[in-house]
């Protein structure tokens, strides 16, 4: 996907986006991208709320990395959230457990989450584009994105939710026989 300037700060946002991410304009009049197909202007019409983000799994910042693998594995996700009084403080996921606990996991069961989270996680909000999703998920390398509705925390996607809409998308598009 292509970018544009901001005329007034002159940060790159990728086109199709409404705002600046970096001062705030509003950018819908720079963005005049004709879409190439139906699927392709789904996906810079359509919001996250449209993917219906499931409903995320919390723990606590001192919740023990052996109860957290466990809760994953039982509930068979990929990623919990890390709430600390009501607010996402991090993200632990399934590379998180394989990059940062790595052959020492047997030895960090006890050890608070906090400890191997990724603090701090990018989050969207239900009212931004798909497409703006799909274009962070790919930037940032991310598996699983936070998604908050008015600023707090609401649910959780995943690239294969992105995927899920795509294929729907492209089967709607796609010539009947």
């Amino acid at each position: 996907m292509s970018s544009i300037l901001c005329p007034y700060c002159e940060a790159e946002n990728m086109e199709g986006t409404d705002e600046c991410q970096a001062c705030g304009e509003a950018l819908t009049e720079l963005s005049r991208h004709i879409p190439a197909s139906h699927v392709e202007a789904d996906l810079l019409r359509d919001r996250i709320e449209r993917l219906w983000p499931k409903s995320p799994t919390t723990v606590a910042p001192d919740a023990p990395v052996g109860d957290v693998l466990k809760l994953m594995v039982d509930q068979e996700i990929g990623c919990v959230m890390v709430v600390d009084n009501g607010k996402l403080v991090g993200i632990f996921s399934e590379r998180d457990a394989l990059m940062k606990l790595n052959t020492d996991a047997a030895k960090s069961m006890q050890r608070p989450i906090s400890q191997f989270m990724t603090a701090s996680p990018v989050t969207l909000e239900t009212n931004d584009k798909i497409a703006y999703a799909l274009h962070k998920m790919n930037v940032g390398g991310y598996r699983h994105m936070p998604i908050l509705f008015q600023g707090k925390l609401a649910g959780v996607i995943s690239i294969r939710d992105i995927l899920r809409y795509l294929a729907e998308r492209i089967e709607a598009a796609a010539p009947r026989r």
